[in-house]
């Protein structure tokens, strides 16, 4: 059995339960709710709080562990970093009050800094020659200089809006963070081969985001122009239709392009057009 450790609410715990989900990861519901197992598949989840995943995977507590990046840095545990899961993206800044002026980093020099980062905030002070002081405060960082605290802030940032409703602008990007999986350095061969089959099916739903299935008929005239414009995963798949003057194409396409190539299609003289959604590629 591979036990996973998950972070037990927030935006990482609703993305990371959305691609277990997608993965044929099915729990079993019951009273104990910081421990599930899996229905037909041989892992259990361990719900704990984001700070804590990167110890307990180490520690050998759990064997596997979705966190975000900036705890994965900040705790600086042993553990092994296995894949960049995409999601849960955010970044790690300096902000300071709206109304301050700013022109570069010696704006922080003698400042007091309030975070929950100060292992990353020290290293980037020492990288960049500033002494400043960090506040360590464990939550609510962004209230620090409103309540005379701090004179700035060093902290996750996704939108901006909490910034904003506090009157705060964010001065600099340290690092940028997302969802990492990661692993007890001590896996047995067993444990092994269940996260690599974890990990394929990961892979095989992330390959299908942001893409579609497009079914069309096109005159067999302009295929060559239509090629170009519908490379697909490695080249279309091409059928002749009862008229041999026309042909059925198949081809995947990022949805990013998709009004973009369908008019590219349209004015080839592409024809019923059909887009279905794609729930998992296996490439």
């Amino acid at each position: 059995m591979l036990r996973i450790a998950v972070q037990s609410k927030g935006r990482l715990y609703d993305e990371t339960m959305l691609l277990l989900e997608e993965a044929g990861i099915k729990l079993e519901k019951g009273k104990r709710i910081l421990l599930l197992s899996a229905k037909e598949f041989p892992v259990e989840v361990l719900f704990l709080r984001d700070d804590d995943i990167p110890q307990s995977v180490a520690d050998g507590v759990a064997d596997i562990g979705i966190v975000g990046e900036n705890e994965y840095v900040e705790k600086g545990e042993e553990a092994r970093l296995v894949k960049r899961l995409g999601f849960s993206k955010c970044r790690l800044s300096l902000a300071i009050p709206k109304d301050e002026k700013y022109e570069n980093l010696t704006w922080f020099e003698g400042k007091t800094i309030a975070t929950s980062y100060p292992k990353i905030l020290n290293a980037f002070l020492d990288k960049n020659g500033i002494k400043a002081e960090p506040h360590v405060i464990s939550g609510s960082v962004e209230i620090a200089p409103g309540i005379g605290l701090a004179d700035a802030i060093f902290d996750i940032v996704s939108s901006g809006s909490t910034l904003v409703s506090n009157r705060l602008k964010e001065v600099e990007v340290v690092m940028k963070s997302e969802a990492l999986l990661i692993a007890n350095k001590g896996l047995s061969e067993e444990k092994q081969a269940v996260l690599d089959e974890l990990l394929f099916r990961f892979q095989a739903v992330q390959e299908a985001e942001g893409k579609k299935y497009v079914l069309l008929n096109a005159p067999k005239e302009k295929m060559k122009e239509i090629i170009e414009v519908l490379p697909g995963m490695k080249s279309p798949t091409i059928t002749p239709l009862a008229d041999e003057n026309w042909v059925s194409v198949q081809s995947v396409i990022a949805e990013k392009q998709f009004w973009e190539i369908i008019g590219k299609l349209k004015s080839l003289g592409a024809e019923g057009i059909l887009v279905l959604p794609i729930e998992k590629m296996i490439l």
